[in-house]
């Protein structure tokens, strides 16, 4: 039996961090930005952990 493939997209999506947590970036940042104000794309910047509803299929999927 092969080895299982990583999601690539998923790799790109995903960063794990020292402690094993799984790090996202917020999505809206792309386009559409001048009705937005200064704080929301302010926060949108910030990377955030995900889910823990979705901690085990995103380990699945970069694992």
């Amino acid at each position: 039996m092969p080895k299982m493939k990583s999601n690539r997209g998923a790799m790109k999506r995903f960063k794990v961090t020292g402690t094993g947590k799984v790090k996202r970036f917020k999505a809206g940042k792309s386009h559409i930005l001048t009705k937005k104000n200064r704080k929301r794309k302010r926060n949108l910047r910030t990377a955030t952990l995900i889910s823990a509803s979705d901690e085990r299929r995103v380990n699945q999927m970069i694992a």
